[in-house]
């Protein structure tokens, strides 16, 4: 990938990469989704500047370096990209059922994103802190906490986009104090329509090499003892039930524990 490509259309250059189908269609909105900020107006005026293939714009390089090339331009709404060279790769005649997972930093572009995404999620799970419509969210409390994960030496929150659609997220919170800097807690969610397709699992090795980089050395959660599906998650990743938190939530009325878990990394 060449070096001089905005930094902004790495994660996109990165789909079209990991991408075996001849021909797709992404919508506009994919593509944001992707890229975690808005395309450029000259995107939504100009077909031209879907057709550039030549500096100083370098933007296609997200495509091209995948041989893939533009073939159809609906302005606003969609692109369909398609393969320069087809007989040098195998034909999928079933291109919508294609699975290309993205694993990015949040923006802040992405505040209503995910709001729609947390409320989504507490709506169809008990097993969050919240339930449904009790988690209160504005766009601008949203972009002031992701402006401070992108400012923090070890926090920071990632979102997971399937096929351009946001399917889940992590969150890991770094210790404040000196003593308490290589630890972090971690939060996660994922939308029940994308269980099973391996966003929960990348999310939370996403997480990991994230503790790498920043020095953490041990990863800590807390999980609704009754979530099987969580808990087998987090101990396929590693991570040991530590102890119970008795009656710490109250969900429906009724009392429940968590569990604490936790790894050293």
């Amino acid at each position: 990938m060449s070096k001089k490509m905005e930094k902004k259309y790495i994660p996109l250059a990165t789909f079209f990469a990991e991408s075996t189908i001849n021909e797709l269609t992404l919508t506009y909105t994919a593509m944001e989704n992707i890229i975690g900020q808005q395309l450029p107006n000259a995107a939504y005026l100009n077909s031209s500047w879907w057709k550039k293939t030549k500096p100083p714009a370098l933007h296609f390089q997200a495509w091209t370096e995948s041989d893939y090339h533009v073939k159809e331009i609906e302005l606003g709404r969609s692109v369909t990209f398609a393969k320069t060279s087809d007989s040098l790769f195998e034909v999928h005649s079933g291109n919508k059922t294609e699975e290309i997972l993205i694993i990015r930093p949040v923006d802040l572009e992405d505040a209503r994103s995910i709001i729609t995404l947390h409320s989504a999620i507490d709506a169809e799970s008990d097993f969050m802190m919240f339930g449904k419509d009790e988690r209160k969210m504005t766009v601008q409390g949203i972009r002031k906490r992701i402006g401070e994960w992108k400012r923090s030496l070890n926090s920071g929150m990632f979102v997971a986009i399937l096929n351009g659609e946001f399917a889940g997220f992590v969150v890991l919170n770094g210790g404040t104090a000196p003593r308490s800097k290589h630890r972090a807690a971690l939060v996660i969610g994922v939308l029940s329509a994308y269980y099973g397709k391996n966003v929960g699992t990348s999310l939370m090795k996403k997480a990991e090499s994230f503790a790498h980089e920043v020095e953490i050395q041990r990863i800590e959660l807390t999980v609704v003892e009754n979530n099987e599906r969580a808990i087998a998650l987090y101990k396929k990743m590693g991570y040991n039930i530590e102890g119970t938190r008795p009656h710490s939530l109250k969900i429906d009325d009724q009392f429940v524990n968590e569990l604490y878990m936790g790894k050293i990394i």
